[in-house]
């Protein structure tokens, strides 16, 4: 089983319409209501691959009940687990704006509903529970009011206590905290990236993020692909080609998420872990919504993703 954290999970509305005028009304052309939150679509890009796996985190208030509700009934080959511990608060809304005329989206993210710290005990019981059987856990996205900086750093200790691989998927000072307690693999932006290192050299920045505590690190380049420094060595890995987005391009890097974590379960090479992950990834701006990707088009830019090694082990 892979286990997904979503600490601020999301119900994700994306609306759709030809154009977005600033200053204007407009008539939407379709509305889509989904589970969000980064370790959600993950878990839900593994559910497709037919992959079992298990959600935690939180959920609350009528907000939180959609959630889980349309949870419920994901239609996957292997559908994906609740196990959301239940909070006062209402869980927030994230809403996509997607204009169908050159597939640029308008995100809107509210804040995060406030996290007891009662709350936070229970979801710690239930996340120790639920490490006893995960071959690998993901630790994704923001935290919500409440929450200590250092909630992930104590994630990623525990899963290491409990011989569980762990990923970590965040940004800013939970990142900075959460390498330094020595991740099994963090997948930083770009810009994230540039902020916890202070260098936007990719290369650079990439093998000195790897200093600070993570095993392995792997950078998202966007439609450059992904830099991984690992153990064995760097690489590059790039699509065959850059495709249009028509549609969600925020799923794209959870989407890769899902490819490193799948391939560590199955114990793929690198270059076959990041092959997977750039095609996931690939795939996923060509779906309407974050957490859906192309399966066509998954398996026709499989085989053609170029993965170049940069630098040897060092």
């Amino acid at each position: 089983m892979i286990l997904t954290v979503t600490l601020n999970a999301a119900l994700d509305i994306t609306h759709r319409l030809p154009e977005l005028v600033p200053g204007t009304s407009h008539r939407v052309a379709e509305v889509i209501e989904r589970p969000g939150g980064k370790g959600l679509n993950v878990a839900r890009v593994l559910g497709s691959l037919g992959y079992e796996t298990v959600v935690t985190g939180f959920a609350g208030g009528p907000t939180g009940a959609v959630l889980r509700e349309r949870l419920a009934g994901q239609p996957q080959p292997r559908p994906v687990r609740d196990a959301l511990v239940p909070i006062a608060a209402n869980t927030r809304r994230a809403i996509a704006v997607v204009a169908t005329s050159n597939g640029e989206t308008t995100l809107l993210d509210e804040p995060g509903p406030q996290v007891t710290a009662d709350e936070w005990a229970s979801f710690l019981m239930t996340y120790e529970t639920l490490l006893r059987d995960a071959e690998a856990v993901a630790l994704c996205g923001g935290l919500p009011p409440g929450i200590h900086v250092g909630a992930y750093a104590e994630l990623i200790r525990r899963a290491r206590a409990a011989g569980v691989p762990s990923v970590l998927d965040t940004s800013g000072e939970p990142l900075r905290r959460g390498i330094a307690a020595r991740p099994d693999l963090v997948k930083p932006n770009a810009d994230e990236l540039a902020q916890l290192t202070g260098s936007r050299e990719p290369v650079r920045a990439t093998r000195d993020a790897r200093r600070r505590g993570a095993h392995t690190v792997v950078s998202s380049l966007g439609p450059d692909g992904l830099l991984a420094a690992t153990p064995e060595g760097v690489w590059r890995a790039t699509a065959p080609a850059k495709p249009k987005v028509t549609g969600d391009p925020a799923g794209a890097g959870d989407a890769a998420v899902a490819g490193l974590l799948s391939g560590l379960v199955d114990s793929l090479s690198w270059p076959d872990r990041l092959s997977r992950a750039v095609a996931l990834a690939t795939a996923a701006v060509l779906a309407p919504t974050a957490g859906d990707f192309d399966r066509a088009a998954y398996e026709e830019l499989l085989p053609g993703v170029a993965v170049t090694e940069l630098l040897p082990a060092a």
